[in-house]
């Protein structure tokens, strides 16, 4: 690899990748280890979708973390634009300057600094990664990008595929080495082909009963073991409900550290029924399933 080649821990083959993870405590399946690692060799972003809470921010943070670099996260939301996700200039000081100006010119003293300078600008995310890239490559986290409107994308192509930005005051900056760039959907709405094919794409699925049992040994190693094993079970039951929202990884978790804090060995329907707002955050769904968990722990039982 080349020596501006981001990768570092995770560069020289698919299994150093998964346990350079592993040791952060991020389980990764080889289908996604397999696409962090040729992302980080080709250099490519990595797009990941998926539901709610199945790990693809907690990705860009663990491979942060990995790499020892900045991590710089972009938050999307409805109406995003060019001033909030790359850079606008800083006007009410931009007013006191020219305020100031004008004094030292009535006085006979010299102007003071051009404005349109890196002094009055406000960097934002894109630009805070192409900046940070001086020293090293920085990891971008364009996060829940399908809140964003997709006017938005469009100016994502061009910076995805030449990593610069151009400032009119200020000329065209251009990262040094290549942010490593994840990208995340919820698959609230479609996001464009052309940005898709810029990208290396996976798709991150609920895990495996087995795969998040070992989640909880690693995250919450005080719980139970025989209540990590109903809970985790509870809870792949319920993702086979109709409701509303489902509950991800992250919020088995919150779960499982509750039931951790409440001591328990056994995971019974009051238990759960108290706790239920700790991995379903809406009423209609909380009162769907508070009438039936005694049944889905008897299932359990008997299953």
């Amino acid at each position: 690899m080349g020596s501006n080649t981001p990768g570092g821990p995770m560069s020289g083959s698919i299994e150093e990748t998964r346990k350079a993870l592993d040791e952060q405590g991020y389980l990764a399946d080889e289908a996604l280890a397999t696409c962090l690692f040729l992302a980080l060799r080709m250099q490519r972003p990595l797009f990941l979708e998926g539901e709610p809470g199945v790990g693809k921010t907690e990705l860009a943070k663990v491979v942060a973390k990995v790499l020892e670099t900045r991590l710089i996260r972009l938050q999307c939301y409805e109406g995003l634009d060019v001033n909030q996700a790359v850079y606008e200039w800083d006007y009410p000081r931009q007013l006191l300057e020219i305020q100031a100006r004008q004094a030292e010119s009535d006085r006979g003293e010299s102007g003071v600094a051009d404005l349109f300078s890196e002094d009055f600008l406000l960097k934002r995310p894109l630009l805070q990664a192409i900046e940070a890239s001086h020293e090293k490559s920085p990891v971008l986290l364009i996060d829940e990008l399908d809140r964003a409107d997709e006017e938005f994308e469009s100016y994502l192509l061009e910076l995805l595929a030449d990593f610069q930005v151009t400032i009119p005051e200020l000329g065209t900056l251009e990262a040094v080495h290549k942010p490593v760039v994840f990208l995340t959907s919820n698959r609230t709405r479609e996001i464009h082909d052309a940005l898709k094919r810029r990208c290396v794409y996976h798709w991150i699925e609920y895990p495996s009963y087995e795969k998040e049992l070992a989640i909880i040994r690693r995250k919450v190693p005080d719980l139970e073991e025989h209540v990590s094993r109903q809970a985790v079970a509870f809870i792949q039951k319920v993702r086979q409900q109709d409701l509303y929202k489902l509950p991800g990884v992250a919020e088995t978790l919150d779960w499982a550290e509750a039931l951790c804090q409440l001591s328990l060995r056994n995971l019974d329907a009051s238990a759960v029924d108290s706790t239920l707002g700790f991995f379903l955050k809406h009423q209609d769904d909380i009162e769907q399933l508070r009438g039936s968990s005694g049944e889905i722990l008897q299932s359990l039982e008997t299953g």
